[in-house]
Parts: C-alpha cells; structure tokens; sequence
C-alpha cells in the first residue's frame, strides 16, 4: 500500500502542477501560485514522514514513551525512502539502548549504518553507540575501531566529551 499509495501523490502533484500551468496560461496567476502550492505540499508528503519526525521530537523531549510509540506506528520501514529508514533504524537503536537491551540496539545502529544515514554528526552518534555497547560486551577491538571512526566524523566536536569519556572507560577494559 505504501509505494502505491506514493504513487496516488506524484499523480495529484502532476495534476495539480498542469492545472497551475494551465492556470498561468489563462492569466488567473493566483489560481496559479495557489496550485503551485498545493503540489509543493503533495510532493512535500511524499519525502516526509511525520512519525519519524514526532518521534525525535519525543527523543528530543526525553520522552522515551510516547518516542517509541511514534516509532512503533511504522509497521514497513523498508517501504520508507531510504534515508528515512536509515532513521526509523537509528531511532530504534537509540530507544533500544535507553530501555530494551543493547542486543537489539546494535542491530538497529547497524543497519542504520548500512541503509545510509545522511548526517555525518548521526553516523558518528551511531557508532559511538556502537562502541559503547561493544565496550560492554568486553569486545575492546571492534569497539576502538567504531570509536576512532565516530571521533573522525565528529567534525563539529558536538560528541567529545562523550568519546573521551568512553575511552577512558575502555582503559579499564
């Protein structure tokens, strides 16, 4: 339902785009802008997903309940856009190691990884997770390969405090 149901927006948003030309065409220009701003707006619905959205409000709010039941309303991730499930994955990832367990937490980090976060600052947030939970796996090896590769995409240094806490957590390990 949900590539088809894309597809029903790309086909009102050309209606509408036509209809807007058509519009220009007879002089009626704020008919026009009007239309125009109805397809932006269908096209806008395409790429976006609330969800995603509302759940990293909640996530920003502290707000793990109400974060995990945004998440929880997208029954098929994989018929997301791509960026947009490398995001449901992360946000899982993230709730996971607040609350359910570090096991699935790394699956989701994981695999946000590898469907492609666009954010340089998310792909190093989701591999200092990762070190951290492979850290207390006892797994020091892989958790100072993701470490080092979270400290070289932390351009900004928004996270240092929390690598170097890290590592001096991996000095005991």
């Amino acid at each position: 339902m949900g590539k088809f149901n894309k597809e029903i927006k790309l086909v009102i948003s050309i209606a509408l785009t036509v209809w807007a030309v058509a519009q220009f065409a007879e002089g009626n220009i704020g008919y026009g802008i009007l239309l125009v701003l109805a397809a932006a707006i269908v096209i806008l619905l395409i790429f976006r997903n609330e969800r995603i959205l509302m759940a990293f409000y909640h996530l920003r709010k502290n707000d793990m309940d109400k974060a995990a039941q945004s998440i929880e309303k997208i029954k098929h991730p994989e018929k997301l856009v791509k960026s947009q499930e490398a995001y449901y994955y992360f946000l899982q990832g993230l709730l996971h190691s607040q609350s359910k367990g570090i096991g699935k937490a790394e699956k989701y980090f994981v695999k946000a990884l590898n469907t492609g976060l666009r954010m340089k600052h998310d792909q190093a947030m989701a591999k200092l997770n990762l070190a951290g939970i492979y850290a207390a796996k006892r797994r020091k090896r892989e958790a100072l390969n993701y470490l080092n590769q979270a400290k070289k995409l932390d351009e900004k240094k928004l996270l240092s405090d929390q690598i170097k806490m890290l590592q001096s957590q991996m000095g005991r390990i």
